[in-house]
């Protein structure tokens, strides 16, 4: 069929997931943890170690890696918690699973991410609240200023949890993105940039964090012969089988990342010559970004009129799959009523903003559809 779907990111096999899913089964492996789950968590610590040794805690979602993450700070209620408002509900519902009141940070320019002179000025306003936690988010796989939200952080001595979900293989002055804060939270979904189908990871250089992690994720159980449990836990780690997958697509992460930088810039050679067009980019070589999606702002004061729905609608007819950025946190229904701090900037990258089809995986038939139909809406 000439006109089968293009996704906006698909997932994309190496070949060895068969193999490790296969040896689960050959070995009667199948039930919740394993050795696919050990290989895999040594796998994610081996790339995120930088300068220590980091922990990994495989998980079913990353989500779930939050939620523990909040759990192991004792986030609850009548505590808050301070979120990039830029991002999947993912990063601000376990907020709300505790009870803790949440308080949204607007982003910068650069990078789209957290902005450490609005953190600043809602940390000054909440010092004398019980903030437990500050939650940026490498959002579409670009880096966030750390060094300048670890200033802020450290400054009014309140923790890190990192939202790495979209940043594996992204560093920041050489760093791993997932290693500048106290914990951090990976996703593999099974549209990022290696996938398990579904799961997540909860990752720190504090073994004792994620000993703790473990422990709530699979139930809180009590050492004893019998079932006994002391606190509440939660089914949250990560099967043998599903873990087999992610040690198949660990050996192929490099390989993700260079395909996914390498559409990014196809994209930018399309556009280059085109008004109106901005793409998410690395502010200096100090950043790298795996560019999980390639994101753009469509500016239709510059481009004689066309706009973001305008050009994700001309996807959508050719039956190609694009998608707005996030909806600031901060809009959302759920949410009406909390706190923000900052501009305003997300609202404006949510109203212009869109993610480009961005599979590692996408061929160059597919390629010359996505660009026959941005061409008809810019270009003619």
């Amino acid at each position: 069929m000439d006109n089968y779907k293009i996704w906006l990111s698909s997932p994309h096999m190496g070949g060895a997931e068969v193999k490790y899913v296969k040896e689960a089964f050959d070995t009667n492996w199948v039930a919740p943890l394993g050795p696919n789950v050990n290989q895999f968590e040594e796998a994610i610590s081996l790339v995120l170690s930088y300068s220590t040794a980091y922990h990994t805690a495989a998980l079913t979602s990353g989500t779930a890696a939050l939620h523990l993450a909040l759990r192991v700070l004792n986030v609850e209620a009548g505590d808050v918690v301070m979120v990039q408002s830029f991002t999947f509900c993912g990063s601000t519902n376990p907020v709300s699973y505790q009870g803790a009141e949440i308080v949204f940070i607007d982003s910068e320019s650069e990078t789209w991410n957290m902005c450490s002179k609005a953190l600043i000025q809602a940390l000054e306003d909440f010092k004398d609240k019980n903030v437990k936690a500050i939650i940026p988010v490498h959002l579409y796989g670009m880096p966030a200023k750390m060094n300048e939200i670890k200033a802020v952080a450290d400054l009014y001595q309140v923790p890190i949890i990192e939202d790495a979900a979209e940043a594996l293989g992204s560093t920041y002055f050489n760093q791993p993105c997932g290693t500048f804060g106290l914990m951090s939270a990976l996703s593999f979904n099974g549209n990022k940039i290696i996938t398990t189908s579904g799961g997540g990871a909860l990752v720190s250089k504090e073994k004792k964090i994620i000993d703790l992690a473990r422990f709530l994720a699979t139930q809180a159980r009590d050492e004893a012969p019998h079932y006994q449990h002391s606190q509440i836990g939660y089914n949250y780690r990560m099967s043998n089988i599903v873990a087999g997958i992610g040690r198949g697509q660990m050996e192929v992460l490099d390989e993700r990342v260079s395909q996914r930088r390498a559409n990014n810039q196809r994209y930018r050679n399309f556009f280059k010559g085109i008004s109106g067009i901005t793409f998410q980019t690395e502010p200096n070589t100090d950043y790298f970004s795996n560019y999980w999606l390639t994101a753009i702002l469509i500016d239709p004061t510059l481009n004689g009129g066309i706009s973001r729905e305008d050009a994700r609608l001309a996807l959508e007819a050719e039956n190609i799959e694009s998608r707005p950025l996030w909806k600031p946190m901060h809009l959302q229904p759920v949410y009406k009523g909390a706190k923000f701090y900052g501009s305003g900037l997300c609202e404006k990258l949510f109203e212009q903003g869109l993610c480009l089809p961005s599979g590692s995986n996408l061929t160059e038939d597919e390629f010359d559809r996505i660009f026959t139909a941005l061409t008809k809406i810019f270009k003619n």
